[in-house]
């Protein structure tokens, strides 16, 4: 299929995970009844973003896959006929927790996972603490709706994840994120960060000729720790065309849902008009594998 409708599912968490399972359930279903035929969620959708501090006590929110929420979310995408992208915290082993995007069929079976690659550590986004870095590569999940290029929030500043899920294959390229403003940055400095990262991803969609589809949290969470402010989580879900054009924008401060037509067939007439993979210099390319050149 060439056009494809898909739903985004912008929600608040909190610390009860049934009630917010029900909410994206809600979102779900919202979005199906707008025609939708994927619909994707964001990062770690079952809880408050725990990564604000380091406690071990977090871990409980980890799951095994499959596990109580991985069945609830493929019972669902069985009963509405869709394809799911789901983002769960993967309890895999003892000591082994990964931070993994789970996309179920439309007859409910698991079409693939994607465990998260690029792990940061940075104030209130501590995830080194919790994640191990994924082991699966970066490689597209086949579906009945195309090539799902799925990546997760901190893969969006890497345009080396994304070039290698567009050179398997992958017709787009989709973050599940959780991403926002530490109250005490100036509003200038918030603007700048928001703008980075809307920037970059709107780079991965032209240099690959591939539409994006970034899926962000929203919301205030506070740091039960009290060591910093708190995240106030920026929202602005968007969709991005093949030469990097704002197809859609969500709010930086509501909840909701969004079914938006993507045009697949559009990357092969971007491509042919810029044809950056025809003229890259697979040959020169060596040195991209080092850390850094001395």
């Amino acid at each position: 299929m060439s056009k494809l409708k898909v739903g985004i599912v912008q929600q608040t968490c909190t610390t009860d995970k049934q009630d917010n399972i029900n909410k994206s359930i809600a979102g779900i279903k919202q979005c199906v009844k707008d025609g939708a035929e994927l619909v994707i969620l964001q990062e770690l959708h079952t809880g408050i973003y725990f990564c604000q501090a380091e406690e071990v006590e977090m871990f409980e929110w980890a799951e095994p896959i499959p596990g109580p929420s991985y069945h609830q979310f493929a019972a669902i995408a069985k009963e509405l006929n869709i394809v799911l992208v789901t983002s769960l915290f993967e309890k895999r082993a003892p000591g082994i927790y990964h931070n993994t995007a789970v996309v179920f069929e439309k007859d409910g079976t698991e079409a693939g996972k994607y465990r998260k690659m690029h792990i940061p550590d940075d104030p209130a986004y501590y995830e080194k603490f919790y994640f191990t870095p994924g082991d699966l590569g970066f490689n597209p999940i086949e579906t009945s709706v195309g090539k799902l290029g799925v990546l997760i929030c901190w893969d969006q500043w890497y345009p080396e994840a994304a070039r290698l899920m567009a050179m398997a294959g992958a017709e787009m390229l989709i973050y599940p994120t959780a991403i926002g403003y530490e109250s005490t940055d100036s509003e200038e400095e918030k603007a700048r960060q928001r703008g980075a990262w809307m920037i970059s991803q709107r780079g991965h969609a032209v240099a690959n000729g591939l539409p994006v589809i970034a899926v962000n949290r929203v919301g205030f969470e506070k740091d039960w720790t009290n060591v910093t402010n708190g995240i106030e989580f920026w929202g602005t879900s968007f969709v991005a065309g093949p030469q990097g054009e704002i197809v859609w924008e969500a709010n930086q401060k509501e909840e909701l849902t969004k079914v938006i037509e993507i045009d697949k067939k559009r990357t092969e007439e971007v491509r042919r008009i810029w044809p950056f993979f025809r003229d890259r210099r697979i040959d020169a390319y060596g040195d991209i594998t080092k850390r850094y050149i001395d």
